[in-house]
């Protein structure tokens, strides 16, 4: 093996020696395998982008061109860049051109701000930045490109889409070239390939490094699962760069098999169900917090649009079950739930299961080899079962976070397991039900409350839309809980105290423990989402902590 990336953490040589002997591992890597799609599948439809169509040959031969100029621009193997891009065919062309190059894509969102670019240059001395001229909101990226340069040295080029202002015109970057350059190789399968980021809800994101060989075997194996064929066309609402939408079996899925990628520009069930019936749309991957506004829109136009999907996955965090009922019951929706992370780990239920597992589980691991274990607070592994926390390893989960020594020591075991913050059971059938986050634990005076356990009560409620969970101080108690609820109104619907009280009595008719039933609630018209779609319970806390109790 050459040199491994610095800040790195490899994969232990015996295991790697063992995935490679099994098969995950092919020596593939990502450049070679977008070529092979190219060579399979030419003609193909690769990616839908507004009125552009590129077919594999296309996109292929973009990418080698982008490769050329940037390693004209000085970009070299090993070099760093942070790719912010919106959903266009840019931001895939720039992903394979950087890793054709030997360079490290770094895979930010659009929603990033100052805090969370400048982290990513501080820790990984970038020398690149692709971003569009303006974002959602008017939201000004030059601007931010201003900002991180002045406080990144390192920082020598930016590339912008649109009005490139004082920067360089990233559309240059695609316009052909006499010679594409020779000497440009990208690195070994077993190299780290690109860094993508922690889904975490708190603090900056954590960089997580993925080889060629680990992330393929990934996405090889998702889109078998997900029975991705050359038909096959996913739309992708949700931002590209998410590791959902990359390889669950996302984008690079349907590159595997010569299928066709839609973009959006935004998750709306507006623009959605355009496109949907603009491209003929077979598959579609959301977040829970879309899966209702899309329920909603479909229901008020009366359109069984969600019927004409072949599959809807939605990952990213816990589908209550009383909505995964409604997708299925009142749109006849094929559901798919998936529950993985950008670290590795990745589970599917799959079409063959009956409807009791696909609405109340995440399903089955990819790997035979992916190895899972269920713990107690000590570390001791809880009755078959039962709750306790997940812990991983296997062929696709990395076994450490990017120059973060002290962090990987909280997060990762001697051994390789790595700590998900997961908290879950496994079935007698091997599926796995999601209960809730570790680290969304509430401590009631002694008494732990899954905050999954009471949303998923309160969404039963048929006027409960949305429902979060999170912890307020208590000078007793230590914590107490307090509930936001997005409320569906109705005509003589009683005041929010009123509301408030009836919830309570509904959850005690549920049946849930009196220590259970939220100590506040609050109704909420908007929630706080982090820039991966979920619900922001950090924002929650704040704002339940900043008020009188």
């Amino acid at each position: 093996m050459q040199n491994y990336l610095e800040g790195a953490v490899a994969y232990p040589e015996d295991f790697a020696m063992r995935y490679r002997e099994k098969g995950y591992w092919t020596g593939q890597n990502l450049s070679d395998f977008l070529q092979q799609s190219a060579e399979q599948f030419p003609e193909n439809i690769a990616i839908f982008d507004a009125e552009i169509a590129l077919n594999y040959q296309q996109f292929n031969q973009l990418v080698s061109v982008c490769a050329t100029h940037l390693y004209q621009h000085g970009l070299r193997a090993g070099d760093k860049a942070v790719v912010q891009m919106p959903n266009c065919y840019q931001f895939y062309v720039l992903f394979f051109a950087l890793i054709r190059l030997g360079a490290l894509p770094i895979m930010s969102l659009p929603a990033h701000r100052y805090a969370e670019l400048n982290s990513f240059f501080q820790q990984t001395q970038a020398k690149a930045y692709f971003c569009a001229d303006m974002g959602a909101q008017k939201f000004d990226y030059r601007d931010l490109a201003r900002k991180c340069k002045q406080a990144n040295p390192a920082l020598q080029h930016i590339f912008v889409l649109g009005d490139a202002a004082e920067f360089s015109d990233l559309a240059a970057l695609l316009n052909k070239t006499d010679s594409l350059e020779q000497a440009i190789r990208p690195s070994s399968a077993d190299q780290v390939a690109f860094l993508q980021l922690s889904g975490g809800s708190t603090g900056v994101p954590k960089l997580i490094p993925r080889t060629h060989d680990d992330y393929l075997y990934s996405v090889r194996e998702s889109a078998k699962i997900c029975r991705l064929e050359q038909s096959s066309r996913l739309l992708m609402v949700l931002p590209a760069a998410h590791n959902f939408s990359m390889s669950s079996a996302g984008a690079l899925g349907i590159f595997y098999v010569g299928g066709a990628v839609i973009l959006g520009s935004d998750p709306s069930a507006e623009t959605a169900f355009n496109l949907i019936r603009k491209h003929g749309v077979t598959d579609a991957c959301l977040v829970p917090a879309l899966v209702q506004p899309w329920m909603d829109k479909a229901s008020k136009d009366q359109d069984d649009i969600l019927s004409t999907l072949r599959c809807l996955q939605v990952g990213g965090a816990r589908l209550a079950d009383t909505v995964a009922s409604r997708l299925i019951d009142d749109f006849q929706v094929k559901l798919q739930q998936v529950f993985g992370m950008a670290e590795g780990l990745v589970n599917y239920t799959h079409f063959e299961m009956s409807s009791e597992q696909i609405l109340h589980t995440q399903g089955l691991k990819i790997s035979v080899d992916d190895e899972i274990l269920v713990l107690d607070e000590h570390d001791q592994p809880v009755a078959a079962g039962e709750i306790g926390h997940l812990l991983t390893r296997g062929p696709y989960t990395i076994r450490g976070y990017y120059k973060a020594p002290e962090h990987n020591l909280r997060s990762f075991t001697p051994d390789g397991f790595y700590r998900t913050g997961d908290l879950v059971r496994i079935r007698e059938d091997g599926c796995i039900v999601v209960e809730g986050r570790s680290k969304e634990q509430i401590n009631r005076g002694g008494e732990k409350i899954a905050t999954e356990e009471v949303e998923q009560a309160l969404v039963t409620h048929a006027q409960v839309r949305l429902a979060a969970l999170v912890a307020m101080p208590d000078e007793m108690l230590g914590e107490k809980s307090c509930a936001f609820i997005a409320w569906q109104m109705q005509d003589n619907d009683p005041s929010p105290i009123r509301r408030g009280m009836q919830l309570r009595q509904y959850l005690k008719d549920y049946g849930l423990a009196t220590y259970k039933i939220p100590d506040r609630i609050e109704f909420i018209e908007q929630f706080p989402y982090t820039a991966f779609g979920k619900i922001d319970k950090k924002v929650l806390r704040q704002k339940v902590q900043s008020e009188t109790v």
